[in-house]
């Protein structure tokens, strides 16, 4: 048996390694698809609601604000629920909630409701906060430590495998009757005006019943399955651990490379379909641009096995300050460019996003020891940052155009590459 820190509790993880249950971690893995479906569905729903309620950048940018304020919420309350009840149990929970949340669409279509949306959204992504935070620590330690970070990528490919299908499912369901002809909406009468944001809302309703559906079908598949029994779970209770985390100085400089990351990855997938709407940039259909959305996910999955193959023989943080680097100059590529030179530059960075946060996790919990867990936590905290910064960059894209709005994007890249280079050394560790 092998003991794996893990928040703030320790478990005892089978020694046999996941080669000994390969049903087990394929029926977690997909649990990284179902939550990287839901994910991406965010970017269909921005472009689409914003048609629908008439919003402008900084509002509708609230979406991704909801959604992502939940990880900052809700994952401290998770870490419990997983002390209390274990992993399995915490997973069931996480899939339920996810599809209350995902039911929670269908009155807010009905009702045309803005608030009401973004409630289900919350609701949505406080089910997969629960879910993230069990199956995470759950695959990680199916196993001995020395293969943990391999059955995560191979977790993660799956999460990127929904990220790529999801745009394709999204917008064939949701964006296929958005009125795009300004002037017709313009010579409309008030009731036929609301006729038509009613039957455009109404498109979320089949695909988020759907999704609701399969998600407690499979709750009630991961709750009837046997996984693999994870015993000994104890809290740190002795205060041997105790003491401020801020001395960690590579930790707390990886909590802001880990907020504004996902902030930089959210803020550009959920703008891609408006920005390739613009006549200088693409001139696409909504349906059309999330067509290539899925490129822009789908390069992310392709660079994670990419990137683990060159993490085999070079420094995680020389990867992160290069990919880094790299994502930088393709978005100055787009925002001083226009066409389809302006649409590749900014679909390339995905590519080159894809080792960005488990090489930043990494390098942040490196050499904490007993304090890994605690580490952990405020990492994944720190994904809140996908709240705030679409949220700015909404702002931004109001005041001074959304091509050139990717400024802030820039700005977060430029801190990973320091980051990766130097700000990652540890420095306080005892």
């Amino acid at each position: 048996m092998v003991m794996v820190s893990t928040g703030n509790s320790q478990v005892t993880a089978p020694t046999g390694g996941s080669e000994k249950y390969p049903a087990a971690l394929a029926m977690v893995t997909v649990l990284f698809f179902f939550w990287g479906f839901v994910t991406v569905l965010n970017d269909i729903l921005v472009p689409h609601l914003k048609s629908v309620f008439n919003l402008n950048y900084t509002k509708i940018m609230l979406i991704q604000f909801a959604f992502f304020l939940a990880y900052f919420i809700f994952s401290i309350p998770a870490s419990k629920v997983v002390d209390a009840i274990g992993y399995k149990r915490t997973m069931v929970v996480g899939l339920i909630t996810m599809a209350l949340g995902a039911f929670l669409f269908l009155p807010a279509a009905s009702a045309l409701s803005y608030p009401l949306f973004l409630g289900a959204l919350m609701v949505l992504a406080a089910g997969m906060t629960a879910l993230q935070v069990a199956a995470n620590a759950y695959v990680a330690v199916l196993g001995p430590p020395e293969t943990a970070s391999s059955r995560l990528n191979l977790a993660q490919a799956f999460n990127s495998l929904g990220t790529t299908v999801g745009p394709y499912v999204g917008g064939f369901f949701i964006l296929g009757t958005v009125v795009e002809n300004k002037d017709a909406i313009a010579n409309m009468s008030a009731a036929a005006l609301h006729a038509m944001r009613l039957q455009q809302a109404g498109t979320v309703k089949l695909p988020y019943m759907v999704i609701g559906v399969a998600l407690l079908a499979f709750a009630v598949l991961i709750g009837l399955f046997k996984l693999p029994a994870i015993p000994g779970v104890e809290r740190h209770a002795d205060g041997r651990h105790d003491g401020s985390m801020w001395k960690y100085r590579h930790l707390i400089l990886g909590c802001v490379a880990i907020f504004v990351y996902v902030g930089a990855e959210v803020s550009i997938g959920s703008f891609l379909i408006n920005y390739f709407k613009e006549p200088d940039i693409g001139n696409l259909p909504e349906i059309i641009g999330a067509k290539f959305v899925a490129y822009y996910w789908g390069g992310a999955m392709l660079g994670r096995f990419v990137g683990s193959a060159i993490l085999q023989k070079v420094k995680t943080g020389i990867v992160l300050g290069i990919a880094a680097f790299f994502a930088c100059a393709l978005v100055l590529t787009s925002m001083l460019s226009t066409g389809h030179v302006a649409m590749w530059s900014i679909i390339l960075v995905g590519f080159f996003n894809s080792i960005m946060f488990p090489s930043i996790f990494t390098l942040g919990i490196a050499q904490l020891g007993p304090r890994t867990g605690d580490g952990s936590g405020l990492l994944i905290m720190s994904i809140v940052g996908g709240a705030i910064l679409p949220v700015a960059q909404g702002a931004i894209a109001d005041r001074i155009g959304i091509h050139h709005a990717f400024l802030l994007p820039v700005l977060c890249y430029l801190y990973i590459a320091f980051y990766g280079l130097r700000g990652s050394r540890p420095v306080g560790v005892e």
